[in-house]
C-alpha cells in the first residue's frame, strides 16, 4: 500500500519516493499535443492545481522515466527539452504594488540565472518580453504560471490596491501575446477568474478550459479513480468503521464526492478531503477547515443574498462569463471557489442548476453562516445543533426552545436591514443545520409551512413575527398542514407534534403545542 502525497505537489518527489499517483497523464496529453497551446483553467484550492503545473514541468524538461508506468511514457509524445518560465503566485504576499513587482522581477532574474541568461532590462513586463526572446534561443519556451490572481485575491477588500495590483499583472501577462513567436506552450492556473478579463484582455488567444466537459476530471478524483487507485486504503478503512463496502463507499461519495465543472455531469471527488480521510480514517470536514471562505461570507451578507437559494441555483450560460471586482456578484464566485457545483443542464434554455456539491460542503457552510448570522461561535453551533435535536427526540420541549433563543440573543440591536427577513434567514439556517445532523426530511420557508422536521417524529412549526401563538397554532389546523405526513406516516408510529410559535422583542416568545 503507497503512501498517501498529503501536501506534497512535486511531481518528482511522489514518483521518486513511491507515493500514491493518481495518473492523469492521458488527460495532460491532449493539452501538450498541440503544438501551440495557451490554455486558462479554474479550479478551487486545495484540487492540485500547483501538481499539475509540477508535471507539465517534467514533461517539458524532458524527464521521460519519470513517467515510466504512467499513460503517457508510451504516448506519441517528442519528449522535447524546452526552456521553462515557471512562478508561483501563491508564494507571493504582495501588500502594495511595489512588492508584486519586486516578487516578479525576482522570479525572472531567478528563471535566466537558471539557464545562465543575464537580463539587462529593469522594468517587470520589459524584463519579461527580454527572458523569453533569449530563452527562445534554446528553444521555444513554456510559460506556466500558478494562482496568476493570488495578490488580487489576497487584497479584494481593498478595492483600490486590488485594481493597482490587477493593472501590475495585467502589463505582465499582456508580454505573453506579444512573444508568440518564442512560445510553446502556456498554461494560468487560478482559483476565481473574477479578474480576468481585466487582466487578460489583450490575450485572446487564451483558451479557458475550465469547463470544458474533456478535462472535467483532469484535476480531482473520480469515483473509478477512487475505487481502484485506492482500493488498499479503503479495505484497511474498512477494519475500523465497522460497515461492508458498499455502504463505506456511498458513506464516502455522501461526504465528499458530487463537485462538477461541466454540463456533462461527470462528478469528481475533492482530493484533499479523500486523501486525508485515508490517512486518518475518520470522517471530518478537511478541505472546508483548511481555509474557510470569511470574505464570502461577508459579500452573501453585504448582497444580502437569499440563502434559500443555495440549495438549488438557476443560473444561464453568461453567469459563469468574465466580470470585475467592481461588481462581484455571490452565484459565480460560490461555483468557482466549489461552494457550490453544476447538478444540472437544460440544454433547450442552456441553463444550469447549481447546489452545494456534498455533505461536507453544505454542512461546513451553514455552520459559518449560522455564525455569521446569529453571532454564536462557530465552535458552539454544532453542539447547540445537537441539543436542539436531543430535546425534540425526548419531547423536552422547553430546552428545545430555550437552545433556539441562544441563536437569537447576540444578535445587534441596530442591524441596519429587513429584521424579519434577517430573522427568518437565522430559522431557516437552523433549521437546515438540525437536517443535516439528523440526515431526514427538513423543509424551511419553502411553501406554506415554516419548518417541518421528520426524524423520530414529525414537528410542525409556524412562527408569527410580532403575532400570536394561538393564531400561529390556529393555522396549522385551519390549513390542514399535517394531513399530508398524517396521510404518508401514520402506519408508522411517528407521532405528530404542531407548534405555534410567537417572534417579539427579537427573539422567540411564547409556544404552543399539540399533538396529533
Amino acid at each position: 500500500m503507497k503512501n498517501l502525497p498529503i501536501g506534497i505537489q512535486t511531481f518528482s518527489d511522489i514518483i521518486q519516493n513511491d507515493y500514491l499517483y493518481v495518473d492523469k497523464t492521458e488527460k495532460i496529453f491532449d493539452l501538450v499535443k498541440n503544438p501551440k497551446g495557451v490554455y486558462f483553467l479554474s479550479r478551487p484550492r486545495r484540487f492540485g492545481k500547483s501538481l499539475l503545473i509540477s508535471t507539465l514541468n517534467e514533461i517539458f524538461e524532458g524527464e521521460k522515466e519519470l513517467f515510466r508506468g504512467l499513460w503517457i511514457y508510451k504516448a506519441d509524445l517528442a519528449w522535447e527539452k524546452h526552456p521553462v518560465v515557471k512562478i508561483d503566485f501563491s508564494k507571493s504576499k504582495a501588500r502594495n504594488g511595489d512588492e508584486l513587482i519586486n516578487y516578479i522581477v525576482y522570479q525572472l532574474d531567478k528563471t535566466a540565472q537558471l539557464y545562465g541568461i543575464t537580463l539587462e532590462q529593469t522594468q517587470y513586463d520589459i524584463k519579461f518580453d527580454e527572458l523569453l526572446t533569449k530563452l527562445s534561443g534554446i528553444n521555444k519556451v513554456v510559460v506556466l504560471i500558478d494562482e496568476y490572481d493570488k495578490p488580487i485575491i489576497d487584497n479584494i477588500e481593498n478595492k483600490e490596491l486590488a485594481i493597482e495590483l490587477r493593472e501590475i499583472l495585467k502589463g505582465f501577462y499582456t508580454i505573453i501575446k506579444a512573444c508568440d513567436e518564442h512560445i510553446r506552450f502556456v498554461l494560468l492556473t487560478c482559483v476565481s477568474k473574477f479578474s480576468r478579463a481585466g487582466v487578460f484582455s489583450g490575450l485572446n488567444n487564451l483558451k479557458d478550459i475550465s469547463m470544458n466537459a474533456g478535462y472535467s476530471s483532469l484535476l480531482g478524483i473520480t469515483r473509478q479513480e477512487m475505487e481502484s487507485c485506492f482500493k488498499k486504503h479503503i479495505d484497511q478503512f474498512l477494519k475500523s468503521e465497522g460497515i461492508d463496502k458498499s455502504e463505506l463507499i456511498k458513506k464516502i461519495t455522501y461526504w465528499y464526492d458530487g463537485f462538477c465543472f461541466s454540463r456533462s455531469g461527470e462528478k469528481i471527488f475533492n482530493p484533499f478531503s479523500l486523501l486525508l480521510l485515508f490517512d486518518n480514517s475518520e470522517f471530518s470536514n478537511y478541505w472546508f477547515e483548511s481555509a474557510t471562505p470569511s470574505f464570502l461570507i461577508k459579500l452573501i451578507k453585504e448582497k444580502r443574498f437569499d440563502l434559500n437559494r443555495l440549495d438549488r441555483v438557476e443560473v444561464s450560460e453568461s453567469a459563469f462569463s468574465s466580470y470585475e471586482m467592481e461588481n462581484l456578484k455571490v452565484v459565480p464566485i460560490l461555483f468557482q471557489t466549489g461552494y457550490l457545483t453544476i447538478t444540472g443542464y437544460d440544454k433547450e434554455r442552456m441553463g444550469y442548476t447549481l447546489a452545494y456539491p456534498n455533505f461536507e460542503v453544505k454542512n461546513s457552510m451553514i455552520e459559518c453562516l449560522a455564525e455569521a448570522y446569529s453571532f454564536v461561535e462557530r465552535e458552539l453551533v454544532n453542539g447547540y445543533a445537537w441539543k436542539l435535536i436531543d430535546a425534540l427526540r425526548g419531547h423536552d420541549f422547553e430546552i428545545f426552545f430555550d437552545t433556539l433563543r441562544v441563536f437569537f440573543a447576540n444578535i445587534p440591536y441596530d442591524l441596519q436591514i429587513n429584521k424579519e427577513k434577517y430573522y427568518q434567514t437565522v430559522f431557516y439556517l437552523i433549521f437546515s443545520l438540525i437536517g443535516l445532523k439528523v440526515k431526514a426530511e427538513v423543509k424551511t420557508n419553502k411553501g406554506r409551512i415554516d419548518a417541518v422536521i421528520i426524524d423520530k417524529d414529525i414537528y410542525i412549526f409556524e412562527f408569527k413575527f410580532n403575532g400570536d401563538k394561538n393564531k400561529a397554532l390556529s393555522q396549522i389546523k385551519e390549513k390542514k398542514y399535517f394531513e399530508k405526513y398524517f396521510e404518508k406516516y401514520q402506519n408508522t408510529g411517528k407521532e405528530i407534534y404542531l407548534f405555534g410559535v410567537e417572534f417579539t422583542d427579537r427573539n422567540v416568545g411564547e409556544w404552543m403545542v399539540e399533538k396529533i
